[in-house]
């Protein structure tokens, strides 16, 4: 993508994402989030009806009297994106629409935290930790983040996402809103995505090609692998191996789905041939109510 080209999508992504958090978040971001928590303020005498578990009982015994700790509500967000480079989502055949989804969503909740001055950060993925950028504010940094995504060329192929989601929880001090872009087409990560969960809010975004969902009426082909390079037969004139296909990957998204919400992660699928900004307000929609 050249720089003129990059730069006239950016602006063009700039004004949907200006739109995003005026009409859609109403005037107010955070309501759609999970809160980031309370911070300590201060301590006073305590009164009546106070919350005996927030008593201070060093400062009560050395005052002579009880003492209660405040809390104020932490205002600022930290919104860091977790985005799988692997070969699947990122050099496949037929992946140049995946990747332009993930870019989409990427630069859109980049752009409508930095307007909301907020901190962002990032983790771009494959087997190893392509880059990770920490959380900071400003429009500058927000544009380095896109730019980063948009010009990326992994070193790996296949998609340990268990280790960025472990890096990040060990890396985030304070609770923020973590946002998963992949296909999630690996295993062994569940576990690191429900303890990222217990600190974090967490939004599993799930990128989903059209063929996951149904494969096309062709003759015998050989598909390779692209993480793996493995050689898979198939036969697209078969309606008993459509049908195992299409039952394979039903299975797959309805556990996947199942594993989210029992986990407390926010899951959102979003297929490739869809339109992502319509499916990020809508899914924004739906949380403004649930919260």
């Amino acid at each position: 993508m050249s720089a003129s080209h990059l730069m006239a999508r950016l602006k063009k992504l700039d004004i949907l994402s200006n739109r995003l958090l005026e009409s859609l978040l109403a005037g107010n971001y955070s309501s759609v989030f999970k809160g980031p928590g309370l911070e300590f303020s201060q301590v006073r005498e305590y009164s009546e009806g106070d919350d005996p578990r927030q008593i201070d009982w060093n400062v009560s015994s050395r005052m002579g009297s009880t003492f209660t700790k405040t809390f104020k509500e932490e205002r600022e967000l930290v919104l860091f994106l977790i985005v799988d480079l692997s070969a699947s989502v990122f050099t496949a055949r037929g992946s140049s629409q995946i990747r332009e989804a993930a870019n989409t969503i990427f630069s859109l909740l980049a752009l409508a935290a930095t307007n909301n001055n907020d901190r962002v950060g990032a983790c771009f993925f494959s087997d190893r930790i392509e880059q990770w950028v920490a959380p900071r504010k400003g429009r500058a940094h927000a544009l380095r983040l896109i730019q980063d995504l948009h010009v990326a060329i992994p070193l790996g192929q296949g998609s340990d996402l268990a280790k960025a989601l472990r890096s990040t929880g060990e890396s985030l001090a304070r609770r923020g809103i973590c946002v998963v872009l992949s296909d999630f087409k690996t295993s062994g990560y569940m576990r690191e995505l429900a303890l990222l969960a217990r600190k974090h809010d967490v939004i599993a975004v799930r990128l989903v090609p059209p063929e996951d969902l149904a494969f096309p009426r062709i003759g015998m082909v050989q598909m390779e692998e692209a993480e793996t390079g493995d050689i898979i037969r198939a036969y697209g004139s078969s309606h008993v191996f459509r049908k195992a296909y299409r039952d394979y990957w039903l299975t797959q998204r309805k556990q996947w789905f199942r594993d989210c919400r029992r986990y407390n992660v926010s899951p959102l699928e979003i297929r490739s041939d869809e339109d992502p900004i319509q499916k990020l307000v809508q899914f924004f929609e739906r949380r403004k109510v649930r919260h």
